[in-house]
């Protein structure tokens, strides 16, 4: 049994922090109806190369990495009677998911309180930039600018006055995807509640907030040390040492995160007496004393291939790896095992990372064809053949 299998997901989303959450819950077994505009569907499907397909039913790779195990209901709900069949597939289903802009629904009679008030045991999560309420509430956002207003630019890249220093996004969109992630963890709350008091809930989810929340350590080293936390490369603000360094023939990381892994690293690098000096005895010190312990581990490093030295950092348990391509990480023997990539319809995907007992949370449905399930969905609301052909002529389906 999937854990979800007898939840409705209404996902009035597009682009990544909303699909990245609905395709979650359908990964747990919800069926998620994800309704886009006839003729053009969620953004991403356009934004391409690379591409899946050709010609017209080519889909953009962006598209696929979000959006598996939903069916695809292509209505336009800026008309009356598109809005009208949203409405009503709302009135039937557990969970809506939508990224509008703060207001931006209420025209189409779809907000939240007109939702909430024909089914009262609804819960709708609201993702927008900044939150319903509040100075910027008005304001779109995405993930670039809320990495740069949020203070994660400013600690991701190399330190001013080095080559290439200054401020740098983080290679993905983490604001969107930890978005996605927290909605989907406040969507499960709000249905364990509703179990026991048989009302829905309003969630209001802004990537600002999260911004923030997901700075972690960084926050809190500002807030207790009262200094903002600076930009370090590669390096690791509360440990050392805890970076790349070069090995003869490529770059390794080495992750010491304890003094009995110091000693071990000592040791392997033919000076043990490093774990007794006082510069580098815990890492308070080694912190402290940064440069000179960097230098001398960078030294002894360097002399061998990174073959040689990973063989023997994980026969010590001192955590270490290198440094992948994503071709190289995805086709890494751990990633074949635990079956990361996954073929659905002929489209390579990456899978769920979610095991429940043993089973993979993980829908067999592959991303959809804009519209493909329209008729299924409106079937499955008393309309008939002929009436959904009329839809489609109008435009209002398609």
């Amino acid at each position: 049994m999937k854990t979800l299998q007898d939840i409705k997901v209404l996902d009035l989303s597009r682009v990544l922090a909303g699909p990245w959450c609905t395709q979650l819950l359908a990964d747990l077994g919800a069926e998620v109806i994800k309704v886009e505009r006839p003729g053009a569907g969620d953004d991403t499907r356009h934004w391409g190369p690379p591409w899946h397909g050709e010609g017209e039913s080519r889909v953009a790779a962006y598209f696929l990495s979000a959006n598996r195990g939903k069916k695809s209901a292509a209505i336009d709900f800026a008309k009356p009677e598109g809005a009208a069949l949203v409405r009503k597939l709302a009135e039937q289903s557990d969970v809506v998911v939508e990224n509008f802009k703060v207001g931006g629904l209420e025209k189409f009679g779809l907000d939240a309180k007109s939702l909430r008030a024909a089914n009262p045991r609804l819960v709708h999560a609201s993702i927008t930039g900044f939150g319903q309420d509040g100075p910027y509430a008005d304001r779109a956002g995405y993930d670039y600018i809320i990495q740069g207003m949020g203070g994660l630019m400013s600690i991701t890249g190399l330190p001013d006055g080095e080559p290439g220093g200054g401020p740098m996004r983080v290679g993905v969109a983490v604001v969107d995807l930890f978005t996605g992630l927290y909605t989907a963890v406040a969507i499960l709350a709000a249905l364990y509640a509703r179990e026991k008091s048989g009302e829905g809930a309003l969630i209001d989810m802004a990537l600002f907030d999260t911004q923030l929340a997901m700075l972690a350590n960084q926050a809190s080293n500002a807030l207790i040390s009262g200094k903002d936390p600076p930009r370090q490369g590669n390096t690791h603000p509360n440990i050392v040492p805890y970076q790349p360094f070069d090995a003869a023939d490529q770059p390794i990381i080495i992750a010491v995160g304890n003094e009995r892994q110091f000693a071990k690293l000592a040791s392997m690098c033919g000076h043990p007496e490093w774990a007794s000096d006082e510069r580098f005895s815990n890492n308070g010190a080694r912190v402290a004393n940064r440069a000179a312990i960097v230098d001398l581990v960078s030294d002894a490093i360097r002399q061998k291939p990174a073959a040689e030295w990973l063989e023997q950092l994980y026969a010590a348990g001192i955590p270490a790896g290198p440094i992948n391509a994503i071709s190289q990480a995805l086709s890494d023997v751990q990633a074949q095992h635990r079956a990361m990539v996954r073929t659905i319809a002929g489209m390579p995907l990456v899978g769920s990372p979610v095991r429940l007992d043993a089973a993979r949370a993980d829908s067999d449905l592959p991303p959809p064809a804009l519209g493909q399930h329209t008729e299924e969905v409106l079937l499955a609301l008393g309309l008939d053949s002929r009436e959904i052909e009329r839809l489609k002529s109008e435009g209002v389906a398609g």
